[in-house]
């Protein structure tokens, strides 16, 4: 007689992540994006991610299924060869535009997270705060800012909002830390759940 599977235990949280499809030249980065992937599994969660085996998304998404989270990747057709969809996933989808990729992994997430990357990442970043600041969800909005990367561009989004452009209140919606120990606890946290257990000490 075939005995179906027991499903997996439901995840403590779902984190979205967005980050290259490329390593990037500084190995912090590629450090950094297992780190996040070895804490999700660690702590019970599930990693929402775009798809790819390739750069720092291959290496975020073995090392959180290494650590036993579940993996969901959302990742278009057009790119489904160019970066190596990863079949390893524990849902792999693959859907009709980037921009139904990106409404699936908003959907499927409790929280969001920006490692270092390229013009995609960033357009997913900038795509849900800016739907953050207009009510259209209060999930909270984390940039890890590995090595001072994202220092140019928060300094340029400081002088935006001098210039009159933006208020303080849409930067502060964005939390950023270069500490992994201390920004994803509290974007659990900000999220609703009740914080991670075996936590370093903040």
């Amino acid at each position: 007689m075939y005995t179906s599977p027991a499903p997996l235990a439901a995840p403590a949280f779902s984190l979205c992540v967005f980050c290259g499809s490329r390593s990037g030249e500084n190995p912090h980065f590629a450090q950094a994006a297992q780190a996040v992937g070895q804490w999700i599994g660690q702590h019970g969660g599930q990693l929402v991610y775009g798809g790819g085996n390739n750069g720092l998304m291959g290496l975020l998404a073995d090392a959180a299924l290494d650590a036993g989270a579940r993996v969901v990747g959302v990742i278009p057709q057009s790119l489904e060869i160019k970066e190596h969809a990863k079949r390893e996933c524990t849902e792999l989808h693959v859907v009709p535009s980037m921009h139904r990729r990106k409404q699936l992994m908003a959907e499927r997430a409790d929280a969001f997270l920006i490692l270092p990357g390229g013009i995609g990442t960033l357009e997913e970043w900038f795509e849900v705060w800016s739907w953050r600041q207009l009510g259209y969800h209060d999930k909270p909005i984390g940039v890890l800012n590995v090595d001072g990367f994202y220092d140019p561009l928060l300094a340029a989004l400081g002088q935006s909002a001098q210039a009159g452009f933006m208020d303080t209140w849409q930067l502060d919606l964005i939390q950023i830390s270069s500490r992994i120990e201390a920004l994803l606890p509290a974007l659990v946290q900000n999220a609703g759940f009740a914080p991670p257990d075996r936590l370093e000490q903040i």
